[in-house]
């Protein structure tokens, strides 16, 4: 769990870092995958389309980086 210590009564500032801390953390984001049941295939389904989308996407950053 995360912890913020709010200074001078600024409170909005606190839940600021509070939020970015939590999705820095992956917490929304896990909360979202867990809301309801997934089937294992159509897990493994989005975990290959995951891989397919990471890996163009290093090739593509690799192609800039080179061509600089």
């Amino acid at each position: 769990m995360s912890t913020v210590v709010v200074k001078n009564g600024n409170v909005d500032g606190a839940l600021k870092v509070f939020k970015q801390k939590n999705a820095k953390d992956g917490l929304p984001k896990e909360l979202r995958k867990r809301e309801y049941y997934s089937k294992p295939g159509k897990k493994r389904r989005e975990a290959k389309e995951e891989g397919i989308k990471n890996s163009r996407r290093r090739e593509r950053n690799n192609r800039e980086r080179n061509n600089y």
